[in-house]
């Protein structure tokens, strides 16, 4: 493929120790100085981007599978997306799109509309994060039915705001000393197929895990007149990269067209061509009702949005807005990064991706710890385990990997207790694809042989 990125190198080029000396100086200001919630899996102090490769603050080059969590679609300082956003820049960068209009706002809904993954017509609400996405599709599920309850899933991410966390349950650390949450929320499982019961058959399990809500969450916790909405990903990210299979996803939208319960589609992190569609729910055959959209959006750039079938969307002014959602620089990133993903990235990322998978689904039966190998486009999950036969989880062993790698040059996060993510920008070549394999692969066989040395990051 041919993308109009510029790349200086293909891959890593570690010159100093790491962290090196002026990374170490700015960690102990962090500690000093910022939030001790922040997560962070290794000392990486960025300094510029470029395509898939991340400079340091020493001059040290990374090969990019992180993608800044998913959001950089095309790539780190694509120079169509700096081109828009300095052009908008000079023009216009805030008037608040709530009191005011933009003809930005629009032109971006137009284009949104045009892929949308349900019939039209659409509308659109704009806000600055997927969180606030979120938070706008539970406010409108329950203003639009006049109903309180919400059904999500175990494993599932969408936020840490208090309604986005509250339909969140994926770590017990994201949710410790906040409650009360909002009420109403009731949380059941989510289908992974590679922990499914022996014995049964992929439909038949996922038949039944549907059914759980109907058998048991209807008949004895939330009557179904009274269920305003059911919030699912499409991919579970922060479950684990497991993609939702057709079938269920298909019965879920049976169970929302019974009992009139809005089917919401969380694509924060699996939509804009990341699984190698537009939107992950695609490939199930499945229309929504709403889906929330951030990160990939604008290439780093802080933009939200919730779509809807345009006679959901009811509410009247005052309802729900935020001052800085629909910013203009931010749409006018988006609208960059739509053109760069629809001429070239979301195809990229379906045949790069096809390429991945074809390579990592012999690492099960070849690599030790390897467990499960599993995605779709350029959102791609490995998850390790101790024993393969008791799937055992690896989750120290998956720190390890990932500090490896980050050793290497390779910057890879985890999702889920036990699983590696892999999630590049959609504008990577199959040359880099190949170094972030090897890497991968060969830091799993160390971590396997006992050859993992703590790094001394202090």
């Amino acid at each position: 493929m041919t993308t109009t990125t510029t790349l200086s190198v293909a891959g890593p080029n570690i010159k100093t120790k790491l962290p090196g000396p002026i990374a170490a100086k700015l960690l102990k200001d962090d500690d000093r100085l910022m939030s001790p919630a922040y997560t962070r899996s290794y000392p990486l102090v960025a300094k510029t981007g470029h395509g898939a490769i991340i400079v340091d603050v020493d001059g040290n080059e990374f090969l990019d599978f992180s993608a800044g969590i998913a959001v950089n679609s095309t790539g780190h300082c694509h120079p169509e997306v700096v081109a828009a956003v300095q052009k908008q820049a000079a023009e216009l960068i805030h008037m608040s799109g709530t009191d005011f209009y933009y003809p930005q706002m629009t032109e971006l809904a137009d284009r949104l509309s045009a892929i949308a993954p349900m019939k039209g017509p659409h509308k659109f609400s704009y806000g600055n994060s997927g969180a606030e996405a979120v938070e706008a599709a539970l406010k409108l599920a329950r203003y639009h039915t006049k109903r309180q309850y919400v059904i999500a899933f175990y494993g599932a991410f969408h936020g840490r705001t208090m309604g986005a966390l509250s339909v969140t349950c994926s770590k017990a650390q994201q949710r410790r000393r906040f409650s009360p949450l909002v009420p109403g929320v009731v949380h059941v499982p989510f289908p992974n197929m590679y922990r499914k019961p022996e014995g049964v058959s992929d439909d038949d399990y996922t038949k039944q895990t549907a059914a759980y809500i109907e058998d048991w969450v209807f008949r004895t916790e939330v009557p179904p007149e009274e269920c305003a909405a059911i919030i699912v990903e499409a991919v579970q990210g922060e479950g684990g990269y497991l993609p939702c299979p057709p079938l269920f996803m298909k019965e879920l939208r049976r169970l929302c067209d019974k009992y009139g319960i809005m089917l919401i589609c969380d694509e924060v992190q699996a939509g804009m061509g990341r699984t190698g569609k537009w939107w992950a729910v695609e490939h199930t055959g499945v229309e929504p009702d709403m889906i929330t959209i951030a990160k990939g959006i604008a290439s780093g750039m802080p933009l939200g949005i919730l779509m809807t079938r345009a006679e959901l969307m009811d509410w009247v002014p005052g309802s729900h807005a935020s001052t800085f959602g629909g910013n203009p620089v931010a749409i006018a990133a988006a609208l960059a990064t739509i053109d760069v993903l629809e001429r070239e990235a979301v195809k990229n990322s379906e045949t790069i991706g096809r390429y991945m998978m074809e390579r990592m689904k012999t690492w099960p039966s070849k690599l030790p710890l390897v467990g499960d190998v599993r995605g779709l486009g350029l959102m791609i999950g490995v998850e390790l385990v101790h024993d393969k036969a008791k799937k055992t989880l690896a989750g120290e062993q998956r720190d390890q990997v990932v500090e490896l790698a980050f050793e290497k040059g390779v910057l890879f996060l985890g999702c889920g207790p036990n699983a590696v993510r892999l999630s590049p920008p959609l504008i990577i070549t199959k040359e880099q694809a190949d170094i972030a394999m090897n890497v991968l692969e060969q830091c799993i066989l160390d971590v396997a042989e006992g050859k993992y040395v703590k790094p001394n990051w202090g």
